[in-house]
């Protein structure tokens, strides 16, 4: 499959919220319990501000995955670890994307000085839990039954992977 990766820009705001809000209604990959508006768009780019982002486009420049890299904490005592999230339009997953999106980030990760990168999922989101196994994470946290979603309650499950 042809792809490009480009950072994330203002014209793509509609595209990856779209993306955003399908793991919104249909999963527990997107926490949200509703559809978030195109403005949160805003907060997720203030979020990853000076972190390393990029879209996925197909070769007729539609937004197919995103990703983004977030401090951990705002404190400069942990300015070396990252979250990151990223998301795939449905449909293209198990197509090498994610994986493609992951190393981009990790290769940016590390030049902007990143040694530690975590991942937040839902328990209830086992092909994240298993995408991060077998790309390098390892589990190293877990909060018991704090999420609910459409009657459901979870545990948020914390991965990391010393880079």
């Amino acid at each position: 499959m042809n792809f490009n990766l480009a950072p994330i820009t203002l014209d793509d705001r509609e595209q990856i919220i779209d993306i955003f809000n399908h793991y919104v209604e249909n999963s527990f990959a997107a926490y949200p319990e509703q559809k978030v508006p195109y403005e949160f768009f805003d907060l997720l780019l203030n979020m990853c501000q000076g972190y390393p982002t990029t879209t996925v486009k197909d070769k007729e420049g539609r937004v197919i995955g995103f990703g983004m890299l977030r401090p951990y904490s705002p404190i400069s005592t942990f300015s070396q670890t990252a979250e990151i999230t990223y998301f795939l339009k449905h449909g293209f997953t198990g197509k090498g994307i994610g994986k493609t999106i992951l190393e981009y980030l990790i290769a940016k990760g590390k030049e902007k000085g990143i040694t530690s990168i975590l991942a937040s999922i839902s328990s209830l989101n086992d092909g994240s839990i298993n995408f991060h196994v077998k790309n390098g994470f390892t589990e190293c946290g877990r909060f018991k039954g704090i999420g609910r979603k459409k009657g459901k309650t979870f545990d948020v499950v914390y991965f990391q992977r010393i880079l």
